[in-house]
Order: structure tokens, then C-alpha cells, then sequence
């Protein structure tokens, strides 16, 4: 049996720079803190705890005075900045460049959409990270859609302005978009005040069709991934529509022997916020079946 890891899987840019970023602070200091996971990995937030890593949450860091607290990738609005200040914490800041340059955009869409009495719409998962700081350049007046249903919130007689979280599928933005032109014309309004932003990070929409080449290349294909991903959900659905016989785990240890009954070729892949180190695990495990899986 061939077990091969996808060479183009693993973390993106920015979640290998906030990851190094906590490494460099930890090689220093006993204790960092990190305003909510710095990665939806478990099996990495647990190796970077065992280094001194403590995830806190908003209500935490509320209590929190005269410390040094991550930023994680995803991003923070603007009332994180502010009570740093009011409590002498000092910021670690690795919000992704991609995140940050799309959270100015926000609030300046938000800032003209304002004087044309119009309405910010983001694309993306309510409650998720980076969606809460782009949210929070607009004063938390934007309108979150995940589905169809959602876009009842949308008074699409009035402007519009669309962009979307930066890990959500590219497919899924542009089948949105479609319903968002409809909706507008079906209310007698004119596409002109409909200001569609396809802001989803290129190192991530890039890995949809890698993605699916490789999953036609193998017999079976392992997926890795949190499951708090969002990122990985959404490139795993890229995967399984491709080969039917792919499996989502978060380690090694979920993996199921008759999984690889007759396969001769398996594929390892994984979400932007799987370490390389796991997927070795899972090759490594795959390929102790192999040994007695006929």
C-alpha cells in the first residue's frame, strides 16, 4: 500500500506565523496567554499548552491585568484593543496580514455604507473567530449569512455590500451571490447598490482544486482535521464529493482498519490548520494497517 501526504496541505501562512509567534514568546517566559485556541486543532493546542500556552476566553481576559496576551490568525475587533489598554495588557498581535487588510475594508465599506443608508452582509459562520472581528469594525451591525434562509435579514431594497470570511468555499460565496442578485431584483431594485466582495483567501480557495485532483489520485483519502474547523469542513466536503472513500479524523487514533480493504493508494490531506507532524502520525499509523490488512 502507497501512503502519501498531500504536499500542499498543512498550515497556511498565517497560522504558521502565529504558531512561530507563541513559540518565540514561550522560549522567553513560562506562561503566554491566547484570547481563545490559536489554531481549531486540538492535538496542536494541547502540544502548545504543554509549552506554557493558556487559551483564556473574553470574559478571562476582562480580569486579566499587567500581561502579555496572542492575537491569534483569526483576528480581533477593535473593543479587544480597547480593553487592552484600559488593563496594561500588552498584545501579541498575529492576526493574519489577509485578515487584517480585509477588516479595513469592512469598516470602510461600513463607514460609506452608512451615509448611503445601506447594509454590510458578511459571508461566514456566526460565533466564528475572525467573523467576530470583522463584525466589529462595523459596530456589530453587520448581517451574517450562512444560508439561504439567513438572507431574510436583508432588506434588499436598500444597498448592499457583500464580502466574505476568508476560509469559507469559494462555491458556496459565489452561489450567495447569485441568490443576493435575484433577491435584489425580485424587490425592483437594480444591481448598481449591490457591491459584491469575493474576499476568501486565495492560499485557501487555491487549495479546493488541489484538493480534488488529489483526491481522485488515491484509492482511499484520509482527511485531518479539528473539527471546530471551519476551514476543514469546508475543504473536506471538496474532498468527499471527489472520492467517497474519504474519511474525516482529528488523529491517528480514529482511524478504522477496514477502512483499507483492497486500497492500494492512500492520500493524506488536511485543513490550513493541521501541523504537518499530525498528518505524519496518521501516515505513520496507516502504514502499520498496511502491514496485515489484506
Amino acid at each position: 500500500m502507497n501512503v502519501t501526504i498531500d504536499k500542499n496541505s498543512g498550515y497556511c501562512f498565517g497560522v504558521e506565523f502565529a504558531i512561530q509567534m507563541a513559540e518565540d514568546e514561550l522560549a522567553q517566559q513560562e506562561t503566554l496567554y491566547c484570547l481563545g485556541d490559536i489554531v481549531h486543532n486540538r492535538m496542536e493546542v494541547e502540544r502548545l499548552h504543554a509549552l506554557g500556552l493558556r487559551i483564556i476566553d473574553r470574559e478571562q481576559l476582562e480580569q486579566l491585568h499587567d500581561a502579555k496576551v496572542l492575537i491569534r490568525a483569526h483576528g480581533e475587533p477593535p473593543a479587544t484593543y480597547e480593553l487592552a489598554l484600559r488593563n496594561n495588557i500588552e498584545l501579541i498581535d498575529a492576526s493574519c496580514p489577509v485578515v487584517l487588510k480585509l477588516q479595513n475594508r469592512v469598516k470602510h465599506a461600513f463607514d460609506a455604507s452608512t451615509r448611503q443608508n445601506g447594509q454590510i452582509v458578511i459571508y461566514g459562520q456566526p460565533g466564528h473567530a475572525e467573523v467576530t472581528g470583522l463584525t466589529g469594525q462595523t459596530l456589530n451591525q453587520a448581517i451574517i449569512v450562512m444560508t439561504e434562509q439567513d438572507l431574510d435579514q436583508v432588506d434588499f431594497s436598500r444597498p448592499v455590500t457583500l464580502f466574505s470570511q476568508t476560509t469559507k468555499s469559494t462555491a458556496g460565496f459565489y452561489h450567495m451571490k447569485a441568490v443576493m442578485e435575484a433577491r435584489i431584483q425580485a424587490a425592483g431594485g437594480t444591481l448598481d447598490s449591490f457591491d459584491a466582495n469575493d474576499s476568501i483567501c486565495r492560499q485557501v480557495s487555491n487549495r479546493e482544486p488541489a484538493l480534488a485532483k488529489f483526491a481522485l489520485e488515491h484509492d482511499v483519502v484520509v482527511f485531518v482535521s479539528g473539527r471546530k474547523s471551519s476551514n476543514g469542513k469546508a475543504l473536506f466536503s471538496v474532498v468527499n464529493k471527489n472520492n467517497p472513500r474519504s474519511y474525516f479524523v482529528e488523529n491517528e487514533q480514529e482511524l478504522e482498519d477496514e477502512w483499507f480493504h483492497g486500497a492500494e493508494s492512500v492520500g493524506i490531506c488536511g485543513a490550513t490548520s493541521t501541523p504537518m507532524w499530525l498528518m505524519q502520525r496518521v501516515k505513520d499509523r496507516i502504514e502499520e494497517v498496511a502491514e496485515h490488512v489484506a
